[in-house]
């Protein structure tokens, strides 16, 4: 476990993101001027996962072993059908959103609403639109390869012919290329060629129960498995993601297959606390309701709705609630079985 002797007020803070100074990108990825996808912003909150754009501002760039990013949306605003090598997991911090798959979003779609997860397993097309009367927000889980990269995003065929016609071209490098804006098409790279239809047979295609197995919404978190913190008066921690761990007492979450990554859902009743303790993982948390205040020995906060702290390995920390309603957390851990808190 880190010493975290050296750890300072400064480097605490650092790993502080506030909801309202959220750097956006709008120009993240091949579809940004494709009307229905050109107003969406895209976050990379740790980690630059898959952006297409080498000025996509990253919040944080320690390395955890998976990244850690958003996206907004107004109402009716679309992300494109593609596909990722790793894990994507979403959970729907606000509004309404449909989600749909296949190369066309022809194989099928459902409806989640604000506290629902999907992970979407790997080499199948997805594309996701707020549907909600307002803007929307999700906040959004990428696995890993052992080597720390992301892999890359593979774009439906009907994306290219799009872009392509609001000057738009993806190089085979990753670089996107923006030829309205007096940008050149190098000579030594070649364009990202659209997949054939004997390309498109070997994606992955599922039918809306076995995409449903993908899926754990909210209102059935209450008899997902218990274990970590729940011991603690007030305090009751789910299993979302990953598999069993019997470091931290947990069964296997709905979605129980490796990610390289455990997601959670904590939730703190008002006036409840945990006892101070510390991890053998990077731990981020991000608040999707309420309030959390953080005693630190270097330095105590409050995280609001929408903010994000990611915890230094090792740091010792007491969580508590001084709200008046339950602060409910979504964590995210390093690793297929986090070691179980160290209490101090």
């Amino acid at each position: 476990m880190a010493n975290n002797k050296n750890t300072t007020a400064s480097a605490i803070k650092s790993r502080i993101i506030r909801f309202e100074d959220l750097v956006p990108c709008k120009t993240a990825f091949i579809d940004a001027k494709t009307p229905g996808s050109d107003k969406k912003e895209n976050f990379c909150l740790i980690g630059g996962g898959v952006a297409e754009n080498p000025d996509q501002h990253v919040h944080i760039s320690i390395p955890h072993g998976f990244d850690v990013g958003a996206a907004r949306q107004p109402k009716g605003c679309k992300n494109s059908h593609h596909s990722h090598d790793t894990e994507e997991v979403f959970v729907v911090h606000k509004g309404s959103w449909k989600f749909t798959w296949g190369h066309d979003g022809g194989d099928g779609e459902a409806i989640l609403g604000e506290g629902d997860t999907i992970s979407i397993p790997t080499h199948i097309f997805r594309g996701f639109e707020n549907v909600g009367s307002d803007d929307g927000f999700l906040f959004a889980i990428l696995g890993l390869y052992p080597d720390g990269t992301a892999g890359h995003v593979t774009w439906a065929p009907y994306v290219f012919e799009e872009a392509k016609s609001y000057g738009l071209v993806l190089l085979e490098d990753g670089r996107l290329i923006d030829t309205t804006g007096g940008e050149k098409t190098p000579k030594d790279v070649r364009e990202i060629s659209p997949l054939s239809a004997d390309e498109l047979q070997e994606y992955r295609a599922l039918s809306l129960s076995e995409m449903m197995n993908c899926v754990l919404l909210e209102k059935d978190l209450p008899s997902a498995p218990t274990g970590g913190l729940s011991k603690f008066e007030g305090v009751h921690e789910y299993a979302v993601i990953g598999g069993a761990n019997d470091k931290e007492g947990f069964a296997a979450g709905k979605m129980g297959w490796a990610h390289s990554f455990q997601q959670r859902r904590l939730r703190i009743e008002a006036g409840a606390r945990t006892p101070e303790h510390s991890r053998a993982e990077e731990e981020v948390l991000f608040v999707h309701r309420g309030s959390l205040h953080i005693t630190t020995p270097q330095h105590s906060f409050t995280l609001n709705q929408g903010d994000l702290f990611t915890v230094p390995i090792g740091l010792e920390r007491i969580f508590e609630n001084v709200g008046d309603m339950v602060a409910d957390l979504i964590v995210v851990r390093g690793g297929h079985a986090p070691q179980a808190a160290a209490l101090l």
